[in-house]
């Protein structure tokens, strides 16, 4: 026995005896002081979001909400309920700026989400996912503002450009309502990448264009109607009709339990290509062999999903 030993003995001992005079077991004290620590983080997250004193940048994005609200929500859908295996993620930079180009389904947008929590946690760099949006989302009232806070902005080029010279990770789902819109029976069946701004922004920025695939969102409400008429009246892009919703109400909202799997590919390296961003031809040619990418990624990560459930 070494001469720390008895002093490490006589402080297990003392530690018992005090647990024991409080009522408590040593574990049981150890389980209190994590749910202290927990309170008083909440507490002081609590007092900093009432006073402002938090950080968030010149596009309104709020880290500490993100990682303290949002992540802590989505993280049991994230590992219990869509299981999702991420691999790949090597092929994102751990410093610097990267694009990502993921395929888009799943009638409301939760593959995105995600795929942000994907970075931010099994990341090694835990890198925070800026997304791009489609304006409707930033007209529509609370739910602009949430997605700002969570790092997203507009999907326009000139946000997109800045972001990379920021030496940020953004993300970018081409397809837009055409993805997440698509009938079931169309599902891993990627839509057209409309006019490939995405390319000319990662091209004048030279950062590397990542494809990344993205096999479950598709099953987790499959579409199989849209009311027309009552997307109009509201002023959305469509109004969703699943096997569950509307009928079921509020309980036809539930996501199915689909098996997820998201593989980020090999990174296409823009600052070694002599392409002009300018160049519709060039631009149209990288965006179609980013989409092909995915599209056969798709097939394999299918093949190898095997059930659905």
């Amino acid at each position: 026995m070494t001469a720390d030993e008895p002093a490490a003995a006589d402080d297990r001992t003392a530690a018992e005896a005090s647990a024991a005079a409080g009522g408590t077991s040593p574990e049981g004290a150890a389980e209190a002081d994590v749910w202290e620590r927990r309170i008083a983080d909440g507490l002081a997250f609590l007092r900093r979001r009432v006073t402002g004193d938090y950080p968030v940048d010149d596009f309104g994005f709020d880290p500490e909400l993100t990682e303290q609200l949002l992540a802590r929500v989505l993280r049991p859908l994230y590992r219990s309920w869509f299981r999702v295996e991420v691999s790949g993620l090597d092929h994102v930079p751990a410093d610097g700026a990267a694009l990502l180009v993921a395929n888009h389904s799943g009638t409301i947008a939760m593959d995105s989400l995600m795929l942000q929590l994907a970075l931010l946690d099994e990341h090694p760099a835990h890198r925070h996912l800026r997304l791009l949006g489609a304006d409707f989302i930033f007209r529509t009232p609370m739910l602009g503002e949430f997605a700002r806070k969570s790092g997203a902005t507009l999907a326009c080029n000139p946000d997109a450009e800045r972001l990379l010279s920021d030496g940020e990770i953004v993300g970018v789902f081409p397809e837009g309502f055409k993805g997440i819109g698509k009938r079931f029976t169309d599902r891993y069946k990627l839509q057209r990448f409309g006019r490939g701004g995405f390319v000319a922004a990662a091209l004048r920025a030279k950062v590397p264009i990542v494809p990344v695939s993205i096999v479950g969102a598709e099953e987790i409400y499959p579409l199989i109607g849209d009311i027309k008429p009552l997307a109009r009246l509201l002023g959305i892009p469509y109004f969703p009709v699943t096997p569950f919703f509307p009928w079921l109400g509020p309980l036809g909202a539930v996501p199915l339990p689909s098996k997820w799997l998201i593989e980020c590919g090999e990174p296409i390296d823009t600052a070694a290509l002599d392409a002009d961003p300018d160049d519709p031809a060039a631009v149209f040619g990288l965006a179609d062999q980013v989409r092909e990418t995915i599209q056969q990624t798709l097939h394999r990560l299918l093949l190898r999903r095997g059930s659905t459930f």
